[in-house]
């Protein structure tokens, strides 16, 4: 009568183990690309146009590459691992998901890395670009086999209305699927037609509203509806205004595929300002946070994100009115994938990716600090500067450029750093009492 209970517990720590494995995959692959295609390959595009005091003379296929590999092969790639650890607690069908978890991996990763080789080195591109748009579209599918699966199995177990943080996954997750199609059909255009594998100007920023505001700025909108009342300790979440902005952020994604760009950064900027007012970020919290394991400021740094996410909205709209050298179109985007996106990875993800990794402990905490406190360094220099360079309006800001890349570049390694040593350690319960780093 004992062995069929021993048996149901020693196999769930065996599912769980392997969805832990597979979560570590996901973060070290993220990682790879937030370094090398990424980062780097970001400095190094920003130190040649500090150089020559202009950024018309850089490739746009580079600029491409590195916005890809940052917002598909590092962020991208930290939320499908995200959902392919949650989907086999939901559907209990642990095996087939490490299954389609694992393909999707390699399909995913060896796709992204393909579009960044096509735009950077132009090896083969006429193929490597939508062949590489058809392997992400691919991989896509294979993730959503199992949202849709685990989205059933959870309908059978519940009669409720879905919450809206759950919405606005889901809403992301449709953004990350308009916009690979997208994709996938720019590429074909592109290489049957185009000189260079450089998506057009008005097309790419369509696309990058679509990746941005109907992909990733939903999904961080439900995992902090999700996590951030318990971790900061807010008062309950508003989620008919949630819900409200998460209506009006569409509006603003939609307006902008029309071509209509005087108008869809307004309605983006009321959309954020909703979200924050939604989460109660800057009210006085209900109960102290919860930062045991990660460092004291943490709080601090998820609310800084959301500022940086208002000032990328405000400079968005400037931008539509006052941009003439990409100034402000640069610092907006620049606020809102350094400032928002990552300071919230960066917060977050020290928070979380221990646990889901192996009810493991951060590392280091003050890496932690460091890390943050190197990354918001280098965006408010870099969202400043270029502005005043780009612009023209103080030519000397061309030299802090290359400063506010090394800020970022630092900061990055730090954060990766924190994330493999935190890995390579034994879970919580087998380690011996130390000293806090």
């Amino acid at each position: 009568m004992v062995l069929p209970d021993n048996t149901s517990a020693i196999l769930a720590q065996t599912r769980e183990r392997r969805a832990q494995r597979l979560m570590m995959a996901y973060v070290l692959c993220g990682l790879f690309f937030m370094l090398l295609p990424g980062t780097f390959l970001g400095v190094w595009n920003l130190i040649a146009i500090s150089a020559q005091h202009q950024s018309a003379t850089i490739s746009a296929a580079w600029i491409q590459a590195h916005g890809q590999a940052q917002i598909l092969g590092w962020v991208g790639t930290f939320i499908i691992g995200i959902g392919f650890y949650s989907l086999p607690k939901m559907t209990g069908k642990g095996t087939q998901k490490e299954i389609l978890g694992w393909t999707t991996l390699v399909v995913w990763a060896s796709a992204v890395l393909m579009r960044w080789a096509a735009g950077v080195y132009l090896w083969h591109w006429q193929a490597l670009l939508p062949i590489s748009a058809a392997l992400e579209f691919a991989a896509f599918l294979i993730f959503l086999l199992s949202t849709i699966t685990a989205h059933r199995s959870a309908g059978q177990r519940s009669s409720a209305g879905i919450p809206v943080w759950i919405s606005a996954v889901l809403i992301g997750t449709s953004g990350l699927g308009i916009a690979l199609l997208m994709n996938l059909a720019g590429s074909i255009y592109v290489a049957y037609k185009a000189a260079a594998p450089t998506l057009p100007v008005g097309f790419d920023a369509r696309l990058l509203v679509m990746l941005c505001y109907g992909f990733i700025v939903p999904t961080i909108w439900g995992f902090s509806a999700r996590w951030l009342p318990v971790f900061l300790g807010l008062p309950p979440l508003r989620e008919r205004l949630l819900g409200t902005a998460l209506a009006v952020d569409l509006a603003g994604v939609l307006v902008a595929q029309a071509g209509l760009f005087k108008l869809a950064p307004w309605l983006l900027a009321g959309a954020a300002v909703l979200s924050v007012v939604a989460l109660n970020l800057f009210v006085r919290p209900a109960r102290p946070a919860k930062t045991v394991g990660v460092h004291g400021a943490f709080p601090l740094f998820v609310r800084m994100a959301y500022g940086w996410f208002l000032i990328a909205t405000t400079l968005g709209i400037a931008a539509a009115y006052l941009d003439r050298n990409h100034g402000w179109t640069g610092a907006s985007r620049h606020a809102l994938t350094v400032g928002f996106i990552s300071t919230m990875v960066f917060s977050i993800g020290q928070r979380v990716l221990p646990a889901f990794g192996g009810m493991k402990v951060l590392y280091s905490p003050r890496l932690m600090l460091a890390c943050l406190l190197l990354l918001n360094a280098g965006c408010a220099l870099r969202v400043s500067s270029e502005i005043l360079a780009y612009e023209g309006f103080w030519p000397p800001a061309w030299h802090v450029l290359p400063w506010s890349a090394i800020c970022e570049l630092t900061a990055v390694t730090l954060f990766a750093a924190n994330l493999v040593l935190t890995f390579r350690q034994p879970p919580a319960h087998e380690m011996k009492p130390v000293t806090a780093v």
